[in-house]
């Protein structure tokens, strides 16, 4: 008996796909067969297809226990609660990226969360059921509002109980002081920067005032993290400008020791989306990009680094292991409110940090309630939490439940909103569809070649082998 699946044509084979995250290759000959319903238990494919439950007895086994688990390990994000809570503690920032996602022309600038709204949203956060939590600090630029920060983390040790927190701040370095330092390693905060490249590339697109240089701030910065021993890295966003310079990005992240890269997408919300025609750029444009920056990564790879692109490594989870990374625009249903929720400087709590992104526009579609007025309970039960569970499972999505790589992949109700005006996206083939794609593509070409050095790196980006760096 056939089971549904999706299908796709990649060079001169049929790449199958299912809901339980299985994929097979076959030559055209086997899938006419597999139409047909002519597999034999002698042919080649048939074990494939038979544990990949492709080919099943009767509808009774999708129900068995290695289809459950299969199913399961896929969806493990839907067994927790809220696990991810961004506060964003001020709008304000020092300095002036062209591509700036959290603010636009209609901005209102100058926020800063107080304490006492901090630890009502810290309070708010804590009621969540999941029990290993992550509080991170955004902005703006977090390191402006460092004393409601404090405040906020010695309230959550004060009366955590016997859940656990991580902290993480998001910072460009610029307002790093060796005090700010000292209490980061003290209370045990890892630290997210950005890096867009080399210094050519980041201070085009991360501009500071005058001729100073972001960079010099960002490099210096590292480097005191480091010397504290605090756990660090960075985030890289690639706009119009940095599509010349795919190798020489990765090159600056693998020569500044860190651990890999995540090769970013410009997101089209705030200046980023008014700005587009100058700083954005068309899929095809970003694919051509994306595809010379991993065979440089698989070249480092080959010297016995294990060196990840991170986008990458969230698919070959599901690809090759089965088993779903909780990276929110990934999820289906996607992040929004039940993985994430976002806190802004006034108390207000959104969806997601791109939910409150949206809201700096004047729209605030993606209000959950506020952290005065409102339980975590309340938050999660509104409406709009709702909504946006049921526009993002993409197995019911008619522009999603076809395509082959829908397994693998995730929407953003927010980003479809900012660019459709509908939490539903209304055709295939959009931006960030696109990107996805074309993404997938490459992974199942790769995949497809069974080049055996390709496949051990892959492994050891899950976790295998190779040497990991210091």
């Amino acid at each position: 008996m056939l089971n549904h699946f999706n299908f796709q044509k990649i060079e001169n084979q049929i790449l199958i796909t299912n809901d339980f995250g299985k994929y097979a290759f076959l030559s055209e000959q086997e899938f006419k067969k597999l139409l047909r319903g002519d597999v034999a238990e002698e042919d080649p494919c048939y074990q494939t297809l038979k544990d990949g439950f492709f080919l099943i007895r009767n509808p009774a086994e999708l129900y068995s226990a290695e289809a459950v688990t299969a199913l399961r390990k896929m969806k493990n994000y839907l067994f927790s609660g809220t696990a991810l809570h961004i506060f964003a503690v001020t709008n304000s920032c020092n300095i002036n990226c062209i591509y700036c996602q959290a603010k636009d022309k209609a901005s209102s600038l100058g926020g800063f969360m107080t304490p006492d709204t901090g630890r009502r949203a810290v309070t708010i956060a804590l009621q969540s059921p999941c029990d290993h939590l992550t509080f991170e600090f955004q902005g703006g630029e977090p390191l402006l509002n460092f004393d409601t920060i404090k405040a906020m983390i010695e309230h959550c040790d004060a009366v955590k109980g016997n859940k656990k927190v991580e902290y993480t701040l998001v910072s460009n370095l610029v307002s790093l002081t060796d005090e700010k330092l000292n209490y980061l390693a003290e209370h045990k905060v890892s630290v997210s920067t950005s890096m867009d490249g080399p210094k050519y590339v980041h201070d085009f697109n991360r501009r500071y005032r005058g001729n100073a240089s972001s960079y010099d701030y960002m490099e210096t910065g590292l480097e005191k993290l480091r010397g504290k021993g605090i756990s660090s890295g960075a985030i890289e966003t690639t706009t119009r400008y940095s599509l010349s310079y795919p190798e020489e990005i990765v090159d600056s992240y693998y020569e500044h020791g860190l651990p890999g890269i995540f090769l970013r997408p410009l997101t089209p919300l705030g200046f980023a989306q008014a700005d587009w025609d100058s700083v954005g750029y068309r899929p095809d444009e970003f694919l051509n990009f994306y595809e010379r920056a991993f065979e440089r990564i698989l070249e480092i790879n080959r010297n016995g680094t294990v060196f990840p692109e991170f986008l990458a490594t969230y698919f070959l989870r599901k690809i090759l292991h089965g088993a779903a990374c909780n990276y929110m625009e990934l999820r289906s249903p996607c992040g929004a409110s039940m993985g994430q929720m976002s806190y802004y400087y006034d108390g207000d709590v959104y969806t997601c940090d791109e939910g409150r992104m949206i809201s700096e526009s004047g729209d605030r579609a993606f209000r959950l309630g506020n952290v005065y007025h409102n339980t975590y309970q309340e938050l999660i039960e509104n409406p709009i939490c709702k909504a946006t569970a049921v526009a993002s499972v993409i197995e019911s999505l008619p522009s999603c439940c076809d395509c082959v790589y829908q397994p693998y992949c995730g929407v953003c109700p927010v980003v479809t909103y900012a660019m459709e005006k509908d939490i539903f996206p209304k055709a295939p083939g959009g931006f960030r569809c696109s990107v996805y794609h074309g993404i997938l593509d490459l992974i199942f070409k790769k995949i497809k070649s069974k080049d055996a050095d390709v496949l051990k790196i892959f492994e050891s980006w899950l976790g295998g082998e190779l040497n990991e760096r210091d």
